[in-house]
């Protein structure tokens, strides 16, 4: 009896444990999902709910894939933190947080059915999380949002479709933007976890590099967005920098970076974006916002799927060199540094 009574102590301590540790997940996702929100309505448009660039539905849909879809009560819970003090009414409130857990719920959905992998080391996956994820996930929430909205009398009828197209984009950008950004140190873990073995020690050199990127990005972007000429095109070259040198973790903080920018110029309207209505702005920053967010997503998807097609053409080379060894022993072996695969630099 008291064998049957410790074990069975113990399997409650491990069940409390296992609890406890998921309602710890569940009060981080509602954490990070509240500073996003906060952090994206300093940059407000629309009658003090309506962004240009919404990171809740990045962090959402990043905690998704990685935790699973367990993590909805998490973002459910951050979106009543958030809506809760500014919505217009309880039902409106009830509705944008239906909407706002119901989006990230259907692009992690659609991106689990088309095989999506959180590495994003292919094309088609960063083709998958634009289309899908970002694009056709968040017409949920911006839907039922700004219906929300205009139900409760909160939104004139006349502005339906400027507040529904700057909650879209929001959304879809905030996907785009946050979710590769969070879904970089999947990516690490995910190399350490196969491959077994520590990260290679990192050059100083490649440091500076990376240093002179960030804050070469930051310089252009402060320039071209806060000039009456347009000079928006400058910042591609960081961005294509970005992705050949260092793949999604260089083109993730780049085009946030960009992102982040843009939208303080156009809340100010200065630069390019100054002498014209809100319709006009929106289009024009998130035109630019999308073209950075799809230039660095896509080339860093490419230029990986292309650098896993190079290991494994070198791998496949070095078991062939081997078999020929084997074959004819009385051939030289070649070079020990020729049959290791190595990381494009």
């Amino acid at each position: 009896m008291a064998a049957v009574a410790r074990d069975m102590g113990i399997r409650r301590n491990i069940g409390l444990r296992r609890h406890g540790a998921t309602a710890l997940r569940l009060v981080a996702v509602a954490a990070l999902y509240y500073v996003g929100a906060w952090i994206g309505l300093l940059q407000e448009l629309v009658r003090d709910q309506v962004t240009p660039l919404w990171p809740p539905t990045g962090i959402a849909l990043a905690c998704l894939l990685t935790l699973g879809p367990m993590a909805w009560p998490g973002i459910a819970l951050g979106a009543v933190a958030v809506n809760a003090p500014i919505g217009p009414s309880p039902l409106a409130v009830l509705a944008i947080v239906v909407g706002n857990t119901l989006a990230p719920i259907c692009s992690y959905l659609l991106l689990r059915r088309v095989d999506f992998r959180p590495a994003l080391d292919r094309l088609r996956d960063a083709l998958v999380l634009v289309f899908l994820g970002a694009l056709t996930g968040m017409l949920i929430s911006a839907t039922v949002g700004t219906a929300a909205l205009l139900v409760s009398g909160a939104l004139p009828v006349g502005d339906f479709w400027t507040a529904w197209s700057v909650w879209w984009t929001g959304d879809a950008m905030g996907v785009l933007v946050i979710t590769p950004l969070l879904l970089v140190p999947h990516r690490v873990f995910h190399r350490l976890l196969h491959r077994a073995r520590p990260p290679r020690g990192v050059s100083p050199y490649r440091l500076l590099e990376a240093a002179a990127l960030l804050l070469g990005t930051a310089g252009v972007t402060l320039v071209a967005t806060r000039t009456e000429v347009s000079l928006l095109f400058l910042v591609f070259p960081f961005l294509i920098w970005a992705a050949l040198r260092f793949q999604l973790a260089g083109a993730a903080p780049c085009s946030l970076i960009v992102s982040v920018l843009a939208i303080a110029a156009t809340a100010e309207g200065t630069g390019p974006f100054s002498h014209h209505s809100l319709p006009a702005r929106m289009v024009t920053l998130q035109a630019f916002n999308g073209s950075t967010a799809l230039t660095a997503l896509l080339l860093s998807a490419i230029i990986t799927e292309r650098n896993a097609t190079r290991r494994q053409i070198e791998h496949v080379c070095a078991q062939l060199a081997e078999a020929v060894f084997r074959l004819a022993p009385d051939e030289p072996r070649p070079p020990e540094g020729d049959r290791k695969s190595t990381d494009w630099r």
